[in-house]
């Protein structure tokens, strides 16, 4: 360990994380307090949480921009900076809010908006080419709050063959893991994946993937069907007034996502506005009603979760426990459902909340956490996880100021 390192794990440093996910609801952003050395072991503790939700403006800007036909480079250029500003505006709002300063704040770790994500390489003149986009300048952010700021993650990820995604299983690693126990960690925000941490296990041998569908689809649904006087199911009351239809839902379970082998993640790019708008056709030829269609797309998400364990989990590690975060966890219908789906396979459900952790907030600390490795020049990816030939540093850097401030924040 070297004088600097030394030093470093001697001091806690306040950190931001900012996130913004596939349901495009806002923008996340917690104010951690982190100890010791990234490498070793690390305590984050939460200080602070706020959503910002996005103006109705820029949510619809960044939903067309999903869209390539309409993602010119003249509006891809200007949301990445138009979200930068909203970016650091929300870093500037969880400081305030926590009764700090920005020059308390060691550095801010941003996931930004991903645009798009193509993950499987696409072979052009004998060049296997992935490729993401995430936006949220940060060169904007640390130019409007001070902070040295480090942003697009995944991209380093992929450079090495990697999928980019997901990666929020390095934190969990390093948070959740238990020795007597092996524990599932699924996240339901637009979409739903999950973590695998075998009882006792080293780093390599965690996994995950994206399940499929979280909220995305049964969002776009009750958008669609609403005419946008609803963005989601709030409190499931739409689907509980509904039956789902087991028919469409065999049909839908045909998709070939959930049989592909592992490591994948996928995106909007596959369960989007096309997907719903096939859900809207099957909703005629089934003669679904409204409630119908979205109880279906509610279990559709259940079940693909329990689909995932049993295909890719199970026979190789029988899981104690399922804790789920995100959007989805408080949906109590999609819950119920998926209490009884892994009932029924020996797995106990439980959600961040019911352990005392924050779901809202779980994503946003892992930027945070995953920055701290990144100015310590240390891996903080999981190969085995994406695909990436070796661990790497990922994140690019953006200094507030010529020299950099990686002191700032240290507390002593």
């Amino acid at each position: 360990m070297s004088d600097a390192d030394i030093l470093h794990a001697a001091k806690s440093r306040y950190a931001v994380g900012l996130m913004s996910g596939t349901s495009v609801d806002g923008i996340d952003a917690a104010l951690v307090k982190i100890a010791g050395l990234p490498g070793t072991k690390v305590e984050v503790e939460l200080v602070s949480f706020k959503n910002s939700p996005y103006p109705v403006r820029v949510r619809d800007e960044i939903l067309a921009l999903f869209d390539p036909e309409k993602a010119t480079i003249d509006r891809v250029g200007r949301l990445n900076v138009w979200l930068g500003e909203l970016f650091a505006e929300a870093a500037l709002s969880v400081i305030a809010m926590s009764g700090l300063s920005p020059e308390d704040i060691a550095f801010i770790g941003s996931h930004g908006q991903t645009l798009y994500h193509s993950p499987e390489a696409e072979n052009i003149d004998g060049y296997d080419l992935r490729y993401t986009v995430q936006i949220g300048e940060g060169a904007v952010i640390a130019a409007r709050t001070g902070i040295t700021c480090i942003s697009d993650f995944r991209v380093a990820d992929m450079a090495a063959g990697g999928q980019g995604a997901p990666l929020v299983p390095f934190t969990e690693y390093l948070l959740y893991g238990e020795e007597k126990r092996t524990l599932l960690l699924q996240n339901i925000g637009g979409i739903g994946n999950m973590t695998v941490i075998p009882a006792g296990c080293a780093a390599e041998d965690v996994f995950a993937f994206d399940t499929g569908p979280g909220n995305m689809l049964i969002d776009g649904v009750v958008t669609r069907l609403t005419h946008g006087a609803k963005t989601m199911d709030a409190g499931g009351v739409i689907a509980r007034g509904g039956r789902p239809d087991s028919g469409l839902l065999s049909l839908l379970m045909q998709e070939p996502y959930y049989s592909r082998g592992l490591p994948k993640s996928t995106g909007r790019e596959l369960f989007g506005t096309a997907y719903v708008d096939r859900l809207l056709n099957y909703q005629q030829e089934f003669g679904l009603t409204d409630a119908d269609l979205v109880a279906t797309v509610t279990r559709l998400s259940v079940r693909s979760i329990g689909d995932a364990y049993r295909r890719f989990v199970r026979d190789r590690y029988s899981a104690d426990l399922l804790i789920v975060g995100g959007g989805g966890s408080y949906n109590p219908v999609l819950m119920e459902g998926l209490k009884q789906e892994m009932a029924s396979l020996g797995v106990q459900v439980l959600s961040q909340e019911d352990l005392g952790f924050h779901s809202d907030a779980k994503e946003a600390m892992t930027f945070a956490l995953l920055a701290d490795y990144t100015l310590a020049n240390r891996p903080n990816n999981l190969p085995g996880v994406t695909g990436a030939e070796k661990p790497v540093v990922m994140g690019k850097i953006s200094l507030s100021n010529p020299g950099g401030d990686r002191e700032r924040g240290a507390k002593t």
